[in-house]
């Protein structure tokens, strides 16, 4: 998104000890501000995840989705359905069983 960090704030994150080290592994021109700022971007792309839940119950969903179209074509989408409630206890004991607990925390319904 153009303009979404002022230069100050780009300068800030190009000039952190990390990112240096990493555009050097790279092999960034460090002294050319187009190349450091291209190698923000492409680490943005490859690092940033974004979770975005909707219900797909009603019209919303669906005009949303004619509204951007990059939600199906650009995206994973993952259907849940309602867990049954043995399912949520024997995931939820496998690993609370793991961790110790004071007995009244630990102890199930």
């Amino acid at each position: 998104m153009p303009n979404l960090f002022t230069p100050d704030e780009l300068g800030e994150t190009f000039s952190d000890s990390a990112f240096e080290k990493a555009m050097n592994e790279a092999g960034v021109n460090t002294g050319n501000m187009q190349e450091k700022y291209s190698f923000f971007v492409r680490r943005c792309r490859e690092n940033l995840h974004v979770v975005l839940c909707m219900s797909p119950i009603g019209d919303a969903f669906r005009t949303r989705l004619r509204m951007f179209p990059a939600l199906v074509n650009c995206c994973t989408i993952d259907w849940f359905t309602e867990w049954p409630s043995e399912a949520l206890r024997s995931v939820a004991s496998t690993f609370l069983d793991q961790l110790e607990m004071p007995p009244k925390v630990g102890q199930t319904a």
